[in-house]
């Protein structure tokens, strides 16, 4: 097959939109007018492009002058990617598959292994399929298939390691009729294990009621949307979750398909299993615009997550769970950086929208799972600036259809440094980095920067920001009311007292390194800050 060097230069317009966000308009050439997908193809760390054809996967592979693109013929696909397309290594040979979601069942487009092809597999079940997603559900290290199923319980194929298909029915998902709409794989309750929030659409009101199925750790799922006030009954194809406010807890923005039953709802993560609907003054209570697609992205790399759907807006996070409306040239899009600058750019069919960017700080971060999944699925992401910390899950198959990139993102505003990135792996396994580069791209393998059990036990908490001026945040399980002390370098003693909503006032405090000690339930743990 001929791999043809395409050029960037069919720069249409360079679109000035709001100081916040601008764009520059490529056309680009891409074959099928099926669902779209950014993701890297060929392991090299850059997002490529994927558009499909029922005999064609055609990728626009990333490279420093533009984008090399080239055709994959394949056998005639029984499902194409009508509704939804997701990707992942499912057979863990290094390059990504495809899972195509079409109106008779799914279809996966294999990997040959080489780079240079794809094998067509169509196991033959028939699904009325909505939201694919590639995730490891029973937590065996493999990746799994999970499909929404638009007139019936929902589907999923388990991986047994030898890349067979292992089908099951229901238990994620069992209404008869379906109305499954948008599968949204996250870590809701900071349990590391992955939960699934269901939005549901059509029919009678139980049918479009809203599910989230707590992980139990066994490999059954319970549905806990009554108690979290979860269960919402707004026509939705697709919510976008993140941590909107940056307290470490994963919140919901519950999109609309039609305003038959009600608007948009921004729901709070609380921290104790429930959510809080403070949609009022938020900006989304006026938000007139309904879409099938609700997605996340950090535009504007201020360290705070926006909202994207179709209707050619973003809803600009305002860092205080108020978001503010931008216009965008695209509507319905893939996003990922493809150009390698760090900020997030948009894909819609034959265009590609650069984010001309701003002089905010990033971190681009790319998992290799070695105990877990290849691509580091369901992988909890956390960093630690002067701002606070910030949080992402790793995911395949976000808001109704479209396919994202599958490297995590940060935005830092104009923090300078990055003290700490940590990554939760679904195996257990925790990788610590300290002081990573800035404005750069980080590959971060499963196991070579492991905290040990012990290391785990002694640090009961973190602290933010550091180095701090006034007030250092403290985070962690069972610190509230805790006894504190605080020692200069030298060893004074400079404070002591109870943590108070994890917060401690140090605005007093001399310049210089300090520690501090907590006892948590009989434990004590110490870390080390610096006072500006």
């Amino acid at each position: 097959m001929k791999r043809n060097i395409l050029l960037l230069t069919a720069v249409l317009a360079c679109i000035s939109l709001d100081a916040q966000l601008n764009f520059t308009t490529i056309e680009v050439p891409s074959q099928g007018s099926y669902q779209r997908c950014v993701v890297d193809m060929n392991g090299d760390f850059l997002d490529d492009i994927v558009s499909v054809s029922s005999t064609n996967i055609n990728i626009l592979f990333q490279s420093e002058s533009g984008f090399d693109a080239q055709n994959f013929p394949t056998s005639p696909a029984d499902n194409n990617p009508g509704w939804t397309l997701a990707a992942g290594d499912f057979n863990a040979d290094g390059y990504n598959d495809l899972l195509y979601g079409g109106h008779n069942g799914a279809t996966f487009m294999f990997s040959d292994g080489t780079g240079n092809g794809f094998v067509e597999n169509s196991p033959g079940q028939y699904i009325f399929s909505q939201r694919t997603n590639f995730v490891d559900i029973n937590n065996d290290g493999h990746l799994d298939a999970f499909v929404c199923h638009d007139v019936a319980p929902n589907v999923y194929y388990l991986n047994d390691g030898e890349n067979n298909l292992d089908y099951h029915q229901g238990g994620i998902g069992d209404y008869p009729d379906g109305g499954h709409y948008g599968s949204l794989w996250v870590d809701y309750n900071n349990d590391g294990l992955i939960d699934m929030h269901m939005s549901k659409c059509g029919g009678e009101e139980e049918r479009y009621t809203d599910n989230l199925f707590r992980n139990n750790g066994d490999g059954t799922f319970t549905d806990v949307a009554s108690m979290a006030n979860m269960d919402l009954t707004t026509q939705t194809w697709s919510t976008a979750w993140a941590d909107f406010n940056n307290d470490g807890f994963m919140d919901a923005m519950v999109g609309v398909s039609s305003f038959s039953t009600g608007g948009q709802k921004l729901m709070r993560n609380n921290g104790d299993g429930t959510f809080t609907d403070v949609t009022s003054g938020s900006g989304f209570d006026n938000f007139n615009h309904t879409s099938w697609i609700y997605a996340l992205a950090d535009f504007n790399n201020d360290g705070w997550v926006d909202v994207y759907g179709s209707g050619d807006k973003v809803m600009i996070n305002n860092g205080d769970m108020t978001f503010s409306p931008v216009n965008v040239p695209f509507s319905t899009a893939s996003i990922g950086d493809l150009n390698n600058d760090g900020f997030l750019d948009a894909f819609t069919f034959g265009e590609i929208y650069l984010n001309n960017g701003n002089l905010n700080n990033w971190l681009t971060i790319n998992t290799i799972g070695t105990e877990s999944n290849l691509n580091g699925i369901g992988a909890r992401v956390e960093i630690y600036t002067a701002m606070g910390k910030q949080i992402r899950d790793v995911r395949s198959g976000e808001g109704f259809s479209e396919m994202n990139t599958l490297n995590t993102h940060f935005g830092i505003g104009s923090d300078h440094e990055i003290q700490q990135v940590i990554v939760r792996w679904p195996s257990g396994i925790v990788d610590v980095i300290e002081n990573p580069d800035i404005n750069s791209t980080l590959v971060i393998v499963e196991g070579d920067h492991q905290m040990s059990v012990s290391d785990l036990e002694s640090k009961l908490f973190s602290i933010y920001p550091n180095p701090v001026k006034d007030i250092l945040n403290i985070q962690g399980t069972s610190i509230e009311n805790s006894n504190f002390e605080i020692f200069h370098i030298t060893g004074a003693k400079m404070m002591n007292g109870k943590v108070n909503n994890g917060k401690i006032n140090v605005k007093h405090l001399a310049k210089g390194i300090y520690i501090i000690s907590v006892k948590s339930e009989g434990k004590i743990s110490t870390l080390k800050f610096i006072k500006q």
